[in-house]
């Protein structure tokens, strides 16, 4: 399908979804918002985390709700901001849980296999989940199905009540499913500082033979 501008190997798998009436009717409610208005992220990185991380070098997978929607925040990759903008408060306390300040700009986590996913893909500007319920669930959803069935021994840290929700979708018996409060300041003290996922997810992939994630 050519409307969609996406890596080939999720190109290939995702196809199917991209026929289904569901994602015309998002695609025309995206593009008539972009056309509009302000929405992040910008056009071109709604599928960044896709484009950066193929289907087959999946390793990690980071699930976020919507993108940042302030101003140069948001560039496709769940809590990442590029080089050069202040960090967010839950990309704060993400870092600190990491134990190091590194940057802003979580590419290259993506290039070693950690899929930073949103299970919203664009937001208006201020708006937090003014594109959420238009379609974006039903095609993250069927991403994440899509990792759980077809790969084994990938690590899910899932941040949060939303996020938590989406283990639904994944077999336990195949992957390791993490889950903590969320890393926003409102609740990063009732379970996300001191949850170790980062050393758990890198034990959990060296037991099967692959390359621990350089966080």
């Amino acid at each position: 399908m050519t409307k969609v501008k996406i890596e080939e190997s999720w190109a290939a798998r995702l196809s199917s979804e991209f026929e289904k009436p569901y994602f015309d009717a998002l695609t025309e409610f995206v593009r008539q918002e972009y056309a509009s208005g302000i929405c992040y992220p910008p056009g071109k990185l709604i599928f960044n985390a896709f484009n950066q991380t193929p289907f087959d070098k999946v390793k990690v997978v980071i699930l976020g709700q919507d993108p940042y929607h302030g101003p140069g925040q948001a560039h496709g990759l769940c809590f990442s901001v590029p080089e050069g903008v202040a960090a967010p408060p839950s990309l704060v306390n993400i870092m600190k849980e990491v134990g190091h300040t590194g940057s802003t700009d979580l590419t290259r986590w993506a290039h070693q296999g950690v899929f930073l996913l949103n299970t919203c893909l664009s937001v208006r500007q201020h708006q937090a989940f003014s594109h959420s319920g238009k379609g974006w669930e039903t095609f993250t959803d069927a991403v994440i199905r899509l990792l759980s069935d077809e790969r084994d021994h990938l690590v899910f840290l899932l941040w949060g009540g939303p996020a938590g929700k989406k283990a639904s979708l994944i077999d336990e018996e195949r992957h390791l499913v993490l889950r903590s409060a969320h890393p926003s300041p409102l609740s990063a003290y009732r379970g996300f500082f001191g949850n170790h996922h980062f050393e758990i997810c890198n034990q959990y992939l060296a037991q099967h033979g692959q390359e621990p994630i350089q966080w």
